[in-house]
């Protein structure tokens, strides 16, 4: 079994993050692993993009440096702005 320790959180928070807990029906501990499990940390999140930019790279063929990935569009960001934009439209149409 693995080695467990104590996180000093409000009762508040504690309260909430249980009852968050039963009605997924864990326990406090799983949710709190689960909840952990899910955020990346800064290291891991640079291993991510670095892999995904050599996956970029093999699949096009090109060397693109870092410093190009950087100064590149968002081009997903702004897909997802204008996906938004005409939601919000529609649904002003709609009203």
């Amino acid at each position: 079994m693995a080695e467990t320790t104590t996180i000093q959180v409000s009762r508040q928070v504690r309260d909430h993050l249980a009852q968050v807990a039963k009605e997924r029906g864990m326990t406090l501990g799983q949710l709190v692993e689960q909840l952990a499990s899910e955020q990346p940390t800064a290291e891991q999140i640079d291993e991510r993009v670095a892999a995904d930019r050599q996956v970029v790279r093999d699949v096009i063929g090109v060397d693109i440096s870092d410093e190009e990935f950087d100064r590149a569009p968002d081009v997903l960001g702004n897909i997802y702005k204008v996906a938004a934009e005409k939601i919000r439209r529609a649904r002003d149409a709609a009203a």
